[in-house]
């Protein structure tokens, strides 16, 4: 087959949880002996050389086409008076992307094209317009909406919060009218894959989660973690996780250092804000951007996710328990993922929970490998990327049984 794949961004470096979806399913097809035909918007925020893509062989090939998606207060405020759709999915619409759509389309032969989420959604009209007949698939990274709404009920500010609740009521707006319009929907969770089903999308809506390429994360026999450390890792540019962080240190964090005086933090995320960076907390390390998620992973014991709002999946629980880590999280953060609570997972929403779980581990009364151990097992058994990729066909299949 040959696939065209339009994503969001340039899936490369794979380091966040988008770029991690959008690069191992292109990586799996290829290494299961398809095409990939990769087109993506070049971002000053994720900027990439053409090259990038390369080491993954000839039957991927990378279009970047530079768009300029940066915040603008001006275009925020004109969208929000005139706008007919809502920003953060019209800062994706480039006629340039959309010549390079059109002028593949017209000269070359795909088999499928799968778009990447609801901010290059719009795209569809571009699809159909040049190919009616080629299936065009969505792989829902989250419904977006309802990431927008979460933030807006727990925003303090009443400005932010308007703004918020109008993005949110433009989202829902946008991906009730597009996206039902796709010939196959790929939900990355099944709450997301019945959420989509009740917008009326049409079917096949079907669950594929997000998969982990095993080779990436295979720990270090040589590396022991520190004893008594709690870690999160997590793009710090995203407000789901920065709102989790700071309700942590906020709600947690105190009494913990209260009861735990040694007790450490370290946290991992790329473009931390200003004020963050200014926190002078005893015993939080700030690290910024890691370049191994999984050396990272590995140097510290217990992982942290107070996810408090968001969709979709969190890869980077995949990728912790492909490491072996004992994870403590909201109900919200292990969303999707079939995990189950004091076995392979740790799960909580209360603070006082939290803190009791973290002074529990502290003592030693919660058995950290033994779930590291279990979660390891859980993500070789459903999330191996190899999997995921065979569902992903499997989706194909129903469009162009012929050609797979």
């Amino acid at each position: 087959m040959h696939i065209l794949q339009l994503c969001f961004r340039v899936p490369f470096p794979p380091t966040d949880g988008g770029a991690i979806a959008m690069y191992d399913v292109a990586a799996g097809l290829v290494q299961a002996g398809h095409r990939v035909t990769v087109v993506a918007p070049n971002t000053h925020k994720h900027w990439q050389e053409a090259d990038v893509l390369d080491h993954l062989g000839p039957a991927v090939r990378l279009v970047p086409v530079p768009v300029d998606t940066r915040l603008s207060p001006w275009k925020a405020l004109k969208n929000l008076l005139v706008g007919k759709m809502p920003y953060n999915v019209e800062r994706f619409v480039s006629p340039a992307l959309a010549d390079t759509l059109t002028h593949l389309l017209e000269t070359e032969q795909f088999d499928v094209v799968q778009v990447e989420g609801t901010f290059v959604a719009w795209y569809l009209d571009v699809i159909k317009r040049v190919r009616p007949e080629l299936p065009v698939v969505l792989r829902a990274h989250n419904v977006e909406h309802t990431i927008w709404q979460m933030l807006a009920e727990r925003e303090p500010n009443s400005l932010r919060r308007f703004y918020l609740y109008h993005l949110a009521k433009g989202v829902k707006q946008f991906e009730q009218e597009y996206l039902p319009r796709f010939d196959g929907i790929a939900a990355i969770t099944e709450p997301d894959q019945r959420r989509l089903r009740a917008f009326g999308c049409k079917e096949p809506v079907v669950f594929i989660p997000a998969g982990v390429d095993l080779a990436r994360f295979r720990p270090d026999p040589r590396i022991r973690p520190k004893p008594n450390t709690l870690f999160m890792i997590g793009s710090l540019d995203w407000l789901p996780n920065l709102e989790g962080l700071e309700w942590f240190l906020t709600n947690v964090w105190p009494t913990i250092q209260e009861k735990l005086p040694d007790m450490e933090l370290h946290i991992a995320g790329k473009n931390p804000p200003e004020q963050l960076l200014k926190l002078k907390l005893k015993n939080v390390f700030m690290h910024g951007f890691v370049e191994s998620a999984a050396d990272f992973m590995q140097r510290y014991e217990m992982m942290l996710v107070p996810l408090l709002s968001g969709g979709g999946m969190r890869i980077k629980i995949i990728e912790g328990m492909a490491m072996g880590k004992c994870i403590l999280s909201t109900g919200l953060g292990s969303e999707g993922i079939h995990v189950s609570n004091n076995q392979d997972i740790l799960i909580c929403d209360e603070p006082s929970e939290w803190i009791d779980r973290i002074v529990r581990y502290h003592r030693g009364k919660i058995n950290c490998d033994e779930i590291g151990q279990a979660a390891a097992q859980t993500v070789g058994r459903l999330y191996d990327n190899r999997r995921v990729v065979e569902r992903f066909l499997e989706l194909y299949r129903r469009f162009t049984p012929a050609t797979v």
